[in-house]
């Protein structure tokens, strides 16, 4: 029986291999062998969780047509991985990925780190902040007072409580958008919602257009899905969507979905400014693709100066083209798993309908929370004290990296969670591995792109703040000095968290 679970293809693995940076050489010192740069690319894949653990690698003959190199050259290499643990075999059934015994299992996705695991790592992997309080613990206690009605219902609510939808609907109005409860349906988080939709407008092998870069676990989420991913290439810094781009991508490819955010985009941090948003919601119009646009950052403008633009569903009146994708997540706590979507009724509809053999419905409890904090005004103090926060971590993460990495470049964004770095040169996949080592969890560009893009990047989101700010950056430049040296591309692989 065979043991993997997943396959990888030779043209994806090519792709995601030739996208890699060479291992660095130092003075006078020799390139590895080309079996041995090959095996090192394969397992930095593996451990950074780009290639799953248990896919079946291509055979010998695939992947050396793929990458122009001789079978040996592939024979060599999976023996190399197999010697060491990162690959297993059996006759008849191929090659496929594995991890050696004591190694952590490699993240797909952007997971936060367990907390046994906090005391001796620093995670920069999950732009999440800690719940403000006193705002949850009250939010709770007015739900409870509010839970008894409900309690004597079935508890199921597949579109949401009218409470809550009709609170949502009313935002929208007072910001000039006018909404009905009708329009809004409760889900279990962003992602929630757009798994949803992705499931109502996407079947395999349709084509979603997505930011380069955009969100990791958007894009996993669209990969295992079945969709085909469409990157169009953002502006560099803070210039966000490349318009022309947008429309040659709209015209050529006519993707059935197009995933944006609009808002501090998550990793860059770019903010489209109203005409971007109105370009973009006529360009999707005329291609007949349908626009999801993700606010999740939008209450998170972090310097006060800033006019924030239109929300996108402005400029869409009819409703036909753009659907929103809401969450609390965010601006209030990833543990509140609360997001919404707002779209034209009959999509609402046929995403209730459709709810109903996936999740049925969002916890009672919690969106009872959620609109007592609406309700009662303390969203917008939360949200206050939230923002304040963020900005602090950034200043001193900004001021920390630079002191630290002075090689390394980004733009400051004005909002938003997440700092978008340029490396110096150095392979962000090689420095996430790195960074295990000493103590610090950083997501390489890669994740954040498709088919190996943006491998001289890693993404820093504002979790730390004084003195862990200081440590993060500290380690981060511990982990540029072992791969500048080369000591992180090595056959020995980091086997347990640091102590």
């Amino acid at each position: 029986m065979a043991q993997w679970t997943s396959a990888v293809g030779a043209a994806q693995l090519a792709r995601q291999l030739q996208a890699q940076q060479p291992r660095p050489v130092g003075p006078g010192a020799r390139r590895p062998p080309a079996y041995r740069a090959l095996a090192d690319g394969i397992r930095l894949l593996v451990l950074e969780g780009r290639v799953p653990v248990a896919a079946r690698l291509p055979a010998e003959r695939e992947l050396a047509l793929a990458l122009s190199v001789s079978r040996t050259t592939v024979a060599a290499a999976y023996e190399a991985l197999r010697t060491e643990g990162f690959l297993e075999s059996r006759r008849g059934a191929g090659s496929w990925t594995a991890v050696p015994a004591g190694n952590p299992l490699p993240a797909r996705g952007l997971e936060p780190l367990p907390p046994e695991s906090l005391g001796s790592m620093i995670d920069l992997g999950c732009a999440s902040l800690p719940a403000p309080e006193p705002w949850l613990t009250r939010a709770v206690q007015g739900a409870i007072e509010e839970l008894a009605p409900y309690a004597h219902t079935h508890g199921d609510y597949p579109a949401g409580l009218p409470a809550l939808r009709q609170m949502i609907a009313d935002r929208y109005t007072a910001r000039g958008i006018p909404t009905m409860p009708e329009q809004i349906m409760v889900t279990t988080g962003a992602m929630g919602a757009i798994d949803a939709i992705c499931h109502l407008f996407a079947g395999r092998g349709e084509r979603i257009a997505v930011e380069s870069p955009s969100y990791a676990n958007i894009l996993q989420l669209m990969r295992e899905a079945g969709a085909r991913l469409v990157p169009v290439a953002m502006e560099e810094g803070l210039g966000g969507w490349d318009m022309n781009r947008w429309r040659q991508v709209l015209r050529d490819a006519a993707p059935r979905l197009a995933y944006v955010v609009a808002d501090f985009h998550n990793p860059t941090g770019a903010l489209a400014d109203d005409d971007r948003r109105r370009d973009l919601v006529d360009a999707a119009r005329s291609a007949g693709t349908v626009l999801v646009v993700d606010e999740t950052m939008n209450e998170l403008c972090l310097d006060p100066d800033v006019r924030m633009p239109r929300r996108v569903c402005a400029f869409d009146p009819a409703g036909s083209t753009v659907i929103t994708v809401g969450s609390a997540s965010k601006a209030f706590w990833a543990g509140m798993r609360i997001g919404w979507v707002r779209a034209a009724p009959d999509v609402i509809r046929s995403l209730v309908a459709a709810r109903a053999y996936a999740d049925m419905g969002t916890p009672v409890l919690e969106q009872l929370a959620l609109n007592w904090l609406m309700r009662t005004g303390g969203w917008e103090e939360a949200v206050q004290v939230r923002r304040e926060q963020a900005r602090e971590n950034r200043d001193a993460l900004v001021a920390a990296v630079r002191r630290e990495l002075p090689d390394w470049e980004f733009s400051v964004p004005l909002g938003g969670l997440t700092l978008w770095v340029r490396t110096g040169g150095l392979s962000g996949s090689r420095l996430a591995v790195a960074g295990e080592r000493v103590g610090v969890r950083v997501p390489s560009g890669p994740r954040f792109g498709v088919d190996g893009a943006f491998e001289g990047y890693v993404r820093l989101p504002f979790t730390v703040a004084g003195p862990v700010a200081d440590e993060a950056a500290v380690r981060l430049a511990a982990a540029a000095q072992l791969v500048g040296s080369g000591a992180a591309a090595g056959a020995e692989a980091p086997r347990t968290f640091v102590a």
